[in-house]
């Protein structure tokens, strides 16, 4: 089995980790592509041994599990690109917030029958094997390619199936859950070095607080509340604690993070589906390759807030050639 990866960022990048430290695959076997050659990722994916392209043809070619790594407005451009090389051996595997199944395999299908499309949501703590990871299954995918991706997932953490329309509200909460846990861990460290504790140390004390709760929880089975509440006694620190945070409006906060997240989500499918987007919303490497292919041409007509947009698939059916 090989794996590829078109696009090499943090994501392409926690996976490889991921995956080589379990064992379940050698990095000469991966192949990740970018245009971009400069980034930190890169530079770290080459260090591991991992083959670097910036071509995403290659990337398929060289690949059997292909993980479309990219942003979600970029997927369009993508699967253009890459449609005529799709075979039967390939197993489309998406990890763009927001994207549907559905969508991947219409624009395929235009290319190849019966596409083998699923798709994933993880989140970066798989470089040290601890991430949180659901797939759903496409309309083609077998019984097999679910094992298969399983079998990959669950090297780097936790991993199971559920339907597609959940799969908005797990990146509300695990997806984007690790930058919810830093800025918890940051601010508690603030608290730490206001109270009078060394910067590294409250880091440390903070880092190893969350660690051992979640894996007390886990190992456990109370509620959350239950254990919160073994915490605090009365009259005691703790409780006069949980009452600050409660006048803040911490639990709400939470929930309406996830709700947020969640909502964004659903946004970057809808302006996925549009076909169109902002030529400011490319990054400007992206968008200079993008446009200097044949059959794509920017609109002169404004939309809804003022602003030309670019049309990815205004001109041709055969698709957008672009190196992502």
């Amino acid at each position: 089995m090989s794996v590829g990866f078109i696009g090499a960022g943090q994501l392409a990048h926690a996976l490889v980790k991921g995956f080589t430290a379990a064992g379940v695959i050698a990095t000469h076997r991966i192949t990740a592509s970018s245009p971009d050659t400069d980034l930190p990722t890169v530079s770290g994916l080459r260090k591991m041994g991992v083959n670097l392209t910036t071509s995403n043809k290659e990337t398929v070619n060289k690949s059997d599990v292909l993980f479309l790594a990219v942003k979600p407005h970029i997927i369009p451009f993508v699967l253009d690109e890459i449609g005529p090389d799709i075979e039967d051996r390939h197993l489309i595997v998406s990890c763009a917030a927001g994207v549907t199944i559905s969508s991947i395999e219409k624009k395929l299908n235009q290319y190849r029958s019966a596409p083998k499309v699923m798709r994933c949501m993880t989140n970066t703590p798989v470089v040290v094997r601890e991430g949180a990871t659901v797939y759903a299954t496409g309309t083609h995918a077998e019984v097999e390619d679910g094992k298969l991706l399983e079998q990959l997932m669950a090297s780097v953490g936790f991993c199971t199936e559920v339907e597609e329309d959940l799969i908005d509200a797990v990146t509300g909460l695990s997806g984007s859950g690790p930058a919810y846990a830093f800025t918890a861990l940051d601010a508690l460290a603030d608290g730490g070095v206001k109270m009078g504790l060394p910067r590294r140390l409250a880091v440390r004390l903070g880092a190893q607080a969350l660690l051992g709760a979640a894996k007390m929880l886990l190992e456990s089975e109370q509620h959350p509340g239950q254990l919160k509440d073994n915490v605090c006694s009365p009259g005691g620190a703790t409780i006069h604690a949980l009452h600050v945070m409660e006048s803040g409006g911490f639990r709400s906060l939470l929930i309406n993070a996830v709700e947020a997240s969640c909502i964004r989500t659903r946004e970057l499918q809808y302006l996925a589906d549009q076909e169109r987007i902002s030529p400011a919303a490319i990054k400007k490497t992206t968008l200079d390759k993008v446009l200097q292919q044949p059959g794509v041409a920017v609109s002169g007509v404004a939309n809804g807030n003022g602003r030309s947009g670019l049309s990815l698939f205004n001109t041709r059916n055969t698709g957008v050639k672009k190196k992502n």
